[in-house]
C-alpha cells in the first residue's frame, strides 16, 4: 500500500485532478483511495488529457474529447472505475471489431460526456460506463455496473445496474430538488446542516425560508437551530 493511503484519509478531487477534461465543482468531493492508486490514475480510464497523453504532444485524437463533470459533495468508493470514451474504436456494426490504425477516425464513436451530479455516492468497485449521468443524490451500490442514467435520489445495484428504490417519496424528491441545496452558499449550507443531515423536508423548507429572510434582513440567528 502506498505511503499515506488509508480509508480514513480520502483524496479530495479539487486538490488532485490535473486533467483538463475533468471538471470538479466545489471542494468537498472525494475519492476513498485506501486500496488503490489516486483518482486520475486508478478511477478515470480512457480519457485523453492524462499525464501520459500530455507528455506525448503528438498524440492528439481527431475527434472531440468526451468530458467528465463531477459535482460537489460526491463520494467515490475505493477501486471504483469511471470509463470514458477514448477507446471506442470497436465498431459492432462492422464485420471486424479490430481497431486498425488507418480506420480509427471512422471507427470512433463517442458516447458523450459523463456527469456525476452533486451529492452522489459511488460504491466500492462500481463501474460507471461512458456517457452516463448520475443524478443529484444518486447511490450506486458496490460492484454495480451503471450503463444508463440514474435519476436523482435513486439507489441502483447489479450488473447492469437496475433501480432498487427511491431514497425518498417522489413528492419529497421534487421538493428537495426545488430547494437546490448544493447550490446554496457555504454559509447557508453549513448553517442548515442540522436539517440537511435529517429527513424532514418540512423542516428543511422552513429553515431554508427562515435563513433567506434572516439573511436579507441581516439577522441570521433564526436559522441557527432546526425546527422541531
Amino acid at each position: 500500500m502506498p505511503d499515506g493511503y488509508h480509508w480514513s484519509r480520502p483524496q479530495h478531487l479539487h486538490e488532485a485532478v490535473t486533467n483538463p477534461n475533468i471538471h470538479v465543482t466545489g471542494t468537498r468531493s472525494y475519492y476513498s483511495h485506501a486500496w488503490s492508486g489516486d483518482f486520475e490514475g486508478s478511477v478515470v480510464r480512457y480519457l485523453h488529457g492524462d499525464a501520459y497523453s500530455r507528455a506525448n504532444r503528438n498524440w492528439t485524437p481527431p475527434w472531440p474529447i468526451d468530458q467528465l463533470y463531477i459535482g460537489d459533495y460526491v463520494c467515490i468508493g475505493a477501486e471504483a472505475v469511471i470509463l470514458m470514451g477514448g477507446n471506442h474504436l470497436h465498431r459492432t456494426d462492422w464485420f471486424s471489431l479490430y481497431p486498425f490504425p488507418d480506420v480509427r477516425a471512422d471507427a470512433y464513436q463517442g458516447k458523450g460526456d459523463t456527469v456525476i451530479k452533486d451529492g452522489a455516492w459511488i460504491g466500492m468497485r462500481a463501474m460507471i460506463m461512458p456517457g452516463v449521468t448520475l443524478g443529484e443524490g444518486a447511490v450506486v451500490a458496490a460492484q454495480s455496473v451503471v450503463t444508463r442514467d440514474v435519476p436523482p435520489y435513486t439507489l441502483v445495484a447489479g450488473s447492469p445496474a437496475r433501480e432498487v428504490r427511491k431514497r425518498f417519496d417522489p413528492e419529497v424528491i421534487d421538493r428537495l430538488l426545488a430547494l437546490d441545496i448544493y447550490k446554496w452558499s457555504d454559509e447557508k449550507f453549513d448553517s442548515l446542516r442540522p436539517v440537511i443531515c435529517g429527513s424532514s423536508i418540512d423542516a428543511l423548507e422552513e429553515m431554508s425560508q427562515a435563513w433567506d429572510v434572516s439573511s436579507s434582513t441581516g439577522h441570521r440567528n433564526a436559522a441557527a437551530a432546526p425546527v422541531a
